[in-house]
């Protein structure tokens, strides 16, 4: 049923996001960013996916307190060397830096401190960059780990950096790391530690649209799997 213009007098606007946290992976190739974010966005993991070429784009909305949305505006970035020169300009924008390793490929792990440097190297505000780090692949047998959990979280700590381990095979863990990540940001948001800058697209303000119209049928359950 439709509303006439002056029955939306007095109606607040509904909400789509409040803000948007533009978020970057970053990591060796192959450790599984690509798989990660479409566990993610999509609620699907494909066992083979092509190489990121340069870097793809995901996004999706995040509850980060009842009632209040952002936007997670998510760049996959290629691992690969020959790549490195346009990928870090895509640090620039990003309040987020995700650094990711495979568990069973211990020369990830030990370039994750490559790739920490290289993010402070070219974010434009340092002070304001939220990190994590995430193993990923926890599914895998024990005898395939070449990284243990206890390294990941020393790497971590000694940073002040989250830790956190995922699979986006078996879809574990997938959903907390980026709700730890959104939540952290948007809190320090609150707190006055982050702000909007203009020219700078780490956090952008939100968006909002008129309610014109009355949901009547009872919306249907998403059929997501993932955890």
């Amino acid at each position: 049923m439709s509303l006439g213009n002056e029955e939306l007098v007095g109606l607040p606007p509904e909400v789509i996001w409040e803000y948007q946290f533009r978020l970057i992976l970053v990591g060796d190739s192959t450790v599984g960013k690509s798989s990660l974010l479409r566990r993610f966005c999509d609620g699907k993991f494909v066992e083979i996916s092509d190489p990121t070429v340069g870097v793809d784009f995901f996004a999706r909305l995040i509850e980060v307190a009842p009632g209040r949305r952002v936007k997670l505006q998510l760049w996959d970035t290629a691992g690969q060397e020959r790549f490195r020169s346009i990928t870090t300009s895509y640090y620039r924008n990003s309040v987020g830096v995700m650094l990711m390793y495979d568990i069973s490929n211990r020369r990830s792990f030990e370039n994750l401190q490559e790739w920490l440097l290289e993010a402070q190297e070219n974010v434009i505000y340092p002070n304001a960059t939220t990190y994590m780090v995430i193993g990923h692949k926890s599914d895998l047998e024990e005898d395939k780990r070449q990284v243990l959990r206890e390294e990941g979280e020393k790497f971590a700590a000694a940073y002040n950096m989250r830790f956190i381990e995922t699979s986006a095979k078996m879809c574990v863990n997938v959903e907390a790391a980026f709700s730890v990540m959104a939540k952290e940001i948007y809190v320090k948001l609150q707190e006055g530690e982050l702000q909007i800058r203009e020219g700078w697209d780490g956090i952008k303000g939100g968006f909002s649209t008129p309610r014109v119209t009355l949901q009547l049928e009872e919306p249907k359950e998403k059929t997501r799997i993932c955890c």
